[in-house]
């Protein structure tokens, strides 16, 4: 299940990419798929593991071009392990909601984006995010550890991409039926996936992602743009120009370099 729609980051073949929390590493399988170079970022070990083996496993059955190249690298977010102007693409998909300092973590990935390479920052959309809040407070930090810690609104993110010297692009909204899903779970207690309705929409949930039906791509498609639970934003960082941004709004360029 992807969020991010890779002709609107302008992946190609070879590119660098990182995928920062990568997870069990849903966009960097498909980057490498794509025949990109994949970074895979995160500070869960255990799941770097399971990725790492996953994309010898996609060479071997021929899902992925044999020069592709795939790691797995551990990492924090507001002190990333790279060079700087090191990627031509980066992927923080349903990230930032959760690092208190999303701040210093938009820096740290302006300062490793190349000049003229591309963004996709994902997050909760404000709507769906704020029911799931009202209605559960078991759904997120501090109840959560390592929980969501903000609910965004577009304009709040777009506003700190530009504080970090990123020209913002495109946005669209994606999953608008796992919202519903959400709103259930937080109703009856996020962590009681045995509960009868909640199955049931589950099992909906997993028919749609393999099955991939057009009644429910087409439904989809209508709701995204008010219920859709992920917020998508593209963003470019310039040719010159990122430093004096960074600095004026409130750190030197080189704090993380």
């Amino acid at each position: 299940m992807l969020t991010v729609e890779y002709d609107k980051l302008g992946l190609r073949p070879g590119d660098l990419l990182l995928d920062l929390g990568c997870g069990f590493g849903r966009h960097a399988f498909e980057g490498f798929r794509r025949g990109a170079r994949v970074i895979a970022c995160d500070m869960a070990t255990d799941e770097l593991v399971e990725v790492q083996a996953l994309f010898g496993a996609m060479v071997e059955a021929g899902e992925a071009p044999p020069s592709a190249l795939g790691a797995g690298v551990s990492g924090d977010a507001t002190r990333l392990p790279f060079p700087d102007d090191t990627f031509d693409r980066i992927i923080a998909s349903e990230v930032m909601e959760h690092i208190p300092d999303d701040l210093g973590a938009l820096d740290e990935l302006t300062r490793v984006l190349r000049p003229g390479g591309t963004m996709a920052v994902t997050i909760p959309a404000w709507l769906p995010e704020k029911i799931c809040w009202a209605l559960s407070d078991e759904y997120h930090a501090p109840f959560v550890e390592g929980g969501h810690v903000r609910i965004y609104t577009e304009d709040e993110l777009r506003s700190k991409m530009r504080g970090a010297g990123l020209q913002d692009g495109s946005t669209h909204h994606a999953h608008a039926l796992h919202a519903p899903y959400w709103w259930l779970k937080c109703a009856v207690g996020p962590t009681n996936d045995d509960f009868p309705l909640v199955k049931l929409y589950n099992r909906l949930l997993v028919w749609d992602i393999t099955k991939k039906p057009a009644v429910t791509r087409i439904a989809e498609q209508v709701l995204n743009p008010v219920l859709g639970k992920s917020l998508v934003v593209y963003a470019t960082k310039p040719i010159a120009g990122v430093a004096s941004a960074r600095a004026a709004r409130r750190e030197p360029a080189d704090a993380f370099a």
